[in-house]
């Protein structure tokens, strides 16, 4: 997607070098740095401390962890122990088991002295998959838009909320709930995004908003407690989420409050969908309530905002009393029955039917 006019991709590797970039995603939306990661211990760093964040970009971050760690010890010992490291970094999405796992399998066959190389390779092929998984999210999921367009007074825009960053920030490229909304707005459809801040850590407001608007998509910021108001007013059309983890029978895992709105959009008839990869369905659950692992966070996320003061320093403040506790669960689940439809790269899926379509 644009950043000011170029091309870039959240993650991305110098293949004659051997060197790995990320978008530093701390820093957004104030500053555009970008970082190496060189070491096993960097890639844990940079999942753990939301470096970059979103459940595809995290899998294809953990692949290109793998391949670091053969660099620097290719040994059996380092496999597990380099896995055991990624896979600990987040507990969540379960797109970083996947990645791991799936290179691991590669190499476990392999002579050591072969490692490097394949990891590295099958580490590039897995960022140019989610791309292509993500293009066909959008391609699949623009009928979705489409359809309502055609009921829409000519001239009216049609108005999409979602929830948290599934851009193409949370991905190598283009997205998993925005593919549909930038497949449209290429299209020339008339589309308008009612963009979540999604406190704690204000996601919506400093990542999203971003890359809307560095990608000409019309949109406007809202509070999270908004979105119901709206939605009574008809003032939402759709609304389209990311998810982290969701189970074999269809259950939502995605940032803290979406639950919410999707009991909203059901209580006003407004149909919502989730966009993801079939990467991050989990096979072997099917209670997300009970069986999905919800990550707790720092009370300093809840207690503290970031920002911009208009002299450009970038400040912590505290918006609550000294000594206040807090809790900060990062997730949470809506379950299937709430859900009109999961879009894949494979199709439309409907968890309540079983079936794709």
């Amino acid at each position: 997607m644009l950043v000011d006019g170029k091309q870039h991709k959240a993650i991305w590797c110098n293949l004659s070098t051997g060197q790995v970039f990320v978008i530093d995603q701390r820093h957004l939306p104030h500053s555009f740095i970008i970082n190496e990661l060189a070491t096993v211990d960097e890639f844990v760093f940079a999942i753990r401390d939301m470096i970059v964040r979103g459940a595809p970009l995290i899998g294809v971050t953990a692949a290109y962890g793998m391949a670091m760690a053969m660099n620097e010890d290719s040994s059996d010992e380092n496999i597990a122990l380099a896995s055991s490291k990624l896979k600990g970094a987040r507990p969540t999405a379960v797109n970083l088991s996947w990645a791991v796992d799936r290179v691991v399998a590669c190499l476990d066959c392999l002579p050591p002295a072969d490692r490097p190389g394949v990891a590295i390779d099958l580490a590039e092929r897995m960022s140019q998959e989610d791309v292509k998984k993500n293009i066909q999210i959008g391609r699949n999921g623009v009928a979705l838009i489409e359809d309502i367009g055609r009921s829409k007074p000519v001239g009216e825009p049609i108005r999409i909320l979602t929830h948290c960053n599934a851009g193409w920030l949370a991905t190598v490229d283009r997205g998993t709930a925005t593919a549909p909304i930038y497949e449209a707005h290429e299209r020339g459809i008339n589309v308008e995004v009612w963009v979540d801040e999604t406190r704690p850590r204000n996601q919506g407001a400093s990542l999203t908003c971003w890359e809307l608007q560095h990608n000409g998509v019309p949109h406007k910021l809202i509070v999270d407690n908004a979105a119901g108001h709206l939605m009574q007013h008809g003032m939402v059309d759709l609304v389209i989420v990311g998810s982290d983890r969701t189970t074999s029978a269809g259950d939502v895992c995605n940032k803290i409050g979406t639950y919410l709105k999707a009991l909203a959009a059901r209580e006003n008839g407004i149909p919502f969908y989730a966009a993801m990869p079939t990467s991050t369905i989990d096979p072997d659950i099917v209670d997300g309530l009970t069986e999905i692992p919800i990550e707790e966070r720092g009370l300093e996320e809840v207690t503290n905002l970031q920002g911009q003061l208009d002299n450009g320093e970038i400040v912590s403040v505290k918006i609550c009393p000294n000594g206040t506790d807090a809790l900060n669960p990062a997730f949470d689940v809506t379950p299937r029955h709430l859900i009109t439809g999961i879009i894949t790269e494979n199709g439309l899926w409907h968890p309540r039917l079983g079936a794709f379509s």
